[in-house]
C-alpha cells in the first residue's frame, strides 16, 4: 500500500506533457499543478503552505461510453432571459418557454485569485479565494467583504448569523453579520481560541506527535482545512484536514470537544449526515462513518465502518438529506452512493467525468458535480438510478466548488416545477451562476453512463466494486 501512494505522487512528469495521456489538468492549467488543491498522496509533514501534491495521470477504456465521449447537447455561454444579468455574460435568443431554461445567468471575474470556496445563505452569496478575501454578493452585484490576515480561504460554512471560514494556515475565523446592517461583518474569533490553546499548552498530555521531531497541542489543526460541515441542528461543527484528523468544535462557545485521527492520509471532504452519522473521505481511497454520541455536555465520535476502500484518492462528499443519500466523488471521474435504506450498502456509481471530481452539491432529487474537466454535470435521481440532464460548461479552470439554492416557485409555472441557482467557483477565478430546471429529458441513452452496471454493483463488496472502477 505504501509503494501504491508513492507510486500516485511520483508519477512522471512526461505524462503531463504527454496530450495523449489524459493529464489531470487542461493542457492550459498545466503550469500550476498545486492549485489543484486536493491531496492524493501521503500528507506532507512540512507548513501548510509547502504543498507539492500531483495526482496521477488518469487511463480510460475507450470501450466504455460515457456521457463525455460524444457531443451532447451542453449548456454553454449564454444568459438567462428570465433575468438579464449585471455581471458579464452572452445572451441568447428567449425561448417559448422561458421558465424551463437551463443555462447561464452571469459570471463574475475579479483578478484577484482563483476561487477556492463558496456558500450560499437566502440572497446571499459568499465566496473565498487565495487572495484571502472573503466576498460578499447580493443580487448578483457585490454587497460586502472581509479579509483575513493569512491562509487562503478553502471552506466557508454559515450558520445563522456566524459564518466560518477555514484556511490553508490550518486555521478557523469565525464572522458575525451585524443585526443591523447585513454589509457589515466583523471577525469575532478564530479557532481554537488563544485562551483555549493557552490552557491546553500547559499540560504535557494535551500533546500529540505531528512530526518525526514536533509536538502540538490536540485541538489545534497542523495542516490545511480542507473542508467544513454542520451536524443537523447547527450546533456542532466539523473540520477536515490534510493533517489526517477530524476536530469537532461547539458552535455555542467554540470549544474543540475532539480530535479524531480518521485516516491515513489528508482528509479531503467530511460531511455530517443523517441519524447522527458523520462521513468522512480521504486521500488514502477510503470513505469512513463514524457514529456521534452524546455524553453529558459534551461528544464522541465511534468508528463504525469502512464504505470504500480504493486506490484513487476520495475528493468530495455530499449528503442529500431529503432521501438519505451519501455522494463520493473521486479522482478518477466516478461518483459513488449509498443509500440509508440499503443499510448504506452500495448503491452504484453513475460517470460523468474525465477527470478528478472535485465537488458535489445536492438539492431536491438532483445532485451536481463539478470536475477538473471544467464541467458541471447536472443528473436526477430516479428511484435508484441517475440520469444525466445536462453538462454547464463554460469554466476555463478546474470547477472548485458548488452551492445549490432553490428557487422560489414563479407564479403562472405550469405543474409546479423546480429550478435551481446553482453556483460554480473555479481555478480560472470566476464565479458563475447557473438556472437549472429539473424537469429536463435526460440526455440520449447513447451517450449515456450503462445503467446495468450501476444495478450490478449494488451487491458487490466495497473492495469489489474498486476493482471494478479501476478497470472502468
Amino acid at each position: 500500500m505504501k509503494n501504491s501512494k508513492a507510486s500516485r505522487s511520483n508519477y512522471s512528469s512526461s505524462s503531463m506533457d504527454d496530450s495523449s495521456k489524459h493529464p489531470l489538468f487542461p493542457r492550459a492549467l498545466q503550469t500550476e499543478p498545486d492549485e489543484y488543491s486536493f491531496r492524493l498522496s501521503t500528507a506532507s509533514e512540512s507548513s501548510p503552505t509547502d504543498h507539492h501534491d500531483r495526482p496521477p495521470p488518469l487511463s480510460f477504456d475507450a470501450g466504455n461510453s460515457s456521457v463525455w465521449d460524444h457531443t451532447p447537447n451542453i449548456t454553454s455561454l449564454c444568459s438567462s432571459p428570465v433575468a438579464r444579468s449585471p455581471w458579464s455574460s452572452a445572451h441568447m435568443a428567449p425561448s417559448d418557454h422561458p421558465y424551463s431554461y437551463t443555462g447561464l445567468m452571469g459570471s463574475l471575474v475579479r483578478e484577484e485569485g482563483h476561487i477556492y470556496s463558496l456558500a450560499a445563505a437566502g440572497d446571499l452569496l459568499f465566496t473565498g479565494s487565495d487572495s484571502k478575501n472573503i466576498r460578499v454578493w447580493k443580487n448578483q452585484k457585490e454587497f460586502s467583504g472581509f479579509r483575513s490576515n493569512s491562509g487562503l480561504v478553502k471552506a466557508i460554512i454559515i450558520a445563522d448569523e456566524r459564518i466560518f471560514s477555514g484556511h490553508q494556515d490550518g486555521k478557523i475565523r469565525v464572522w458575525k453579520m451585524s443585526g443591523k446592517d447585513p454589509s457589515v461583518c466583523k471577525r469575532i474569533g478564530t479557532l481554537p481560541t488563544l485562551k483555549a490553546k493557552m490552557k491546553k499548552s500547559l499540560k504535557p498530555s494535551n500533546y500529540v506527535e505531528v512530526g518525526k521531531s514536533h509536538n502540538a497541542i490536540w485541538i489545534k489543526h497542523i495542516d490545511a482545512i480542507s473542508s467544513l460541515s454542520l451536524s443537523e441542528d447547527k450546533s456542532i461543527l466539523y473540520s477536515a484536514s490534510w493533517d489526517k484528523t477530524i476536530k469537532v468544535w461547539r458552535v455555542a462557545d467554540s470549544k474543540c470537544l475532539e480530535s479524531i485521527s480518521a485516516h491515513d492520509d489528508a482528509v479531503n471532504s467530511v460531511v455530517a449526515g443523517f441519524d447522527g452519522l458523520v462521513f468522512s473521505g480521504s486521500a488514502d481511497g477510503t470513505v469512513k462513518v463514524w457514529r456521534r454520541e452524546m455524553q453529558g455536555k459534551g461528544t464522541k465520535h465511534y468508528f463504525s465502518q469502512t464504505l470504500l476502500k480504493q486506490e484513487c484518492a476520495v475528493t468530495s462528499l455530499a449528503v442529500n438529506a431529503a432521501s438519505t443519500v451519501l455522494y463520493c466523488g473521486s479522482s478518477d471521474g466516478l461518483v459513488n452512493f449509498w443509500e440509508r435504506d440499503k443499510f448504506l450498502s452500495l448503491g452504484g456509481f453513475f460517470r460523468g467525468h474525465k477527470l478528478a471530481v472535485l465537488c458535489l452539491a445536492t438539492s431536491g432529487n438532483l445532485v451536481f458535480s463539478g470536475s477538473a474537466d471544467t464541467n458541471i454535470c447536472v443528473w436526477r435521481r430516479e428511484e435508484r438510478n441517475h440520469m444525466c440532464l445536462s453538462i454547464l460548461s463554460g469554466h476555463r479552470g478546474p470547477v472548485k466548488c458548488l452551492a445549490v439554492e432553490e428557487e422560489p416557485q414563479q407564479q403562472g409555472i405550469i405543474g409546479g416545477q423546480k429550478h435551481y441557482v446553482v453556483y460554480s467557483g473555479s481555478l480560472d477565478k470566476s464565479v458563475k451562476i447557473w438556472r437549472v430546471s429539473g424537469q429536463g429529458a435526460p440526455l440520449p441513452n447513447e451517450i449515456m453512463p450503462s445503467q446495468s452496471q450501476s444495478q450490478n454493483l449494488s451487491s458487490q463488496t466495497s473492495r469489489g466494486a474498486a476493482a471494478q472502477r479501476r478497470n472502468f
